[in-house]
């Protein structure tokens, strides 16, 4: 049958393991894309695919701006779960970002001040330390995934954005709630789902240093089953790239899935 192509999801943010860095990626990560093709038209030398591996295992893959210190994207296959969260899980980082490491696994953010080694291309938790008007919010959340281990290796900083509070809490956490339950009921293939951001502007400062980009607006695609959301903006897919083409890296060639998700007449039978 010939799989759904979901309505996007567009939302305002109003005012407020282990991972490899790759050049291509491996198709052991590869599987969590939709035809096996990443997002295509973004462009950026501060851009590093990310394949997000957390003991041993590939999870889900993740688009990382080095520059601004957030996930343009994280792209993953959703697993029919029941909302339960990980809470043992320490936030971890990426070594292989900006330190020369003979792992690649996703690690917990050392004691003390050792961060200093690796924040020049990413985030860490002193960022958010004085940021009183955002919280880490992900991109890929664990309520999407069922194994414990996928979940655990959604809690690494690049896989989160600077949300406001009373959004991440709010209309966000409705949206994943109501994906998460529609896609248990009536999704019966593989849903693959983009989420992403478009930056404001704005910046977490540390030191009176530009540290984190906080977003505008984030937007998530679902290849598998048509959804409206109560506060959410609904558009097509075509509607969605056309919009996020007007964003910094975005060029017009943008395509989030593979042919805009409209498979060949010979693969629908």
């Amino acid at each position: 049958p010939r799989p759904l192509c979901g309505f996007l999801l567009v939302t305002n943010v109003m005012t407020a393991a282990r991972g490899s860095v790759e050049k291509e990626l491996p198709s052991e990560c590869r599987a969590f894309l939709y035809m096996g093709t990443p997002p295509v038209g973004l462009e950026n030398h501060s851009l590093q695919k990310i394949c997000q591996r957390y003991n041993s295992k590939a999870r889900y893959v993740t688009l990382y701006d080095t520059t601004n210190h957030v996930p343009v994207y994280s792209a993953y296959v959703f697993k029919r779960s029941d909302g339960e969260k990980r809470v043992d899980v320490p936030w971890m980082y990426e070594p292989q970002l900006s330190t020369m490491s003979d792992t690649g696994d996703m690690q917990a953010f050392p004691r003390g001040y050792m961060h200093r080694n690796f924040e020049d291309a990413q985030a860490v938790l002193d960022d958010y330390t004085n940021a009183v008007f955002y919280e880490r919010g992900h991109l890929n959340p664990d309520e999407h995934q069922a194994d414990p281990d996928d979940k655990a290796s959604t809690y690494t900083l690049t896989n989160v954005v600077p949300q406001v509070r009373e959004f991440s809490t709010g209309v966000w956490k409705v949206q994943e709630h109501i994906v998460r339950r529609r896609l248990n009921n009536y999704c019966r293939g593989t849903a693959y789902v983009v989420t992403g951001i478009v930056t404001s502007g704005n910046m977490i400062r540390r030191h009176n240093i530009d540290r984190v980009a906080v977003p505008k607006y984030l937007w998530s695609s679902i290849s598998s089953i048509q959804l409206f959301i109560h506060q959410v903006l609904e558009l097509s897919v075509k509607k969605l790239e056309e919009f996020l083409q007007r964003s910094p890296f975005v060029d017009k060639n943008f395509q989030i899935f593979m042919d805009d998700c409209v498979q060949p007449p010979s693969a629908l039978h």
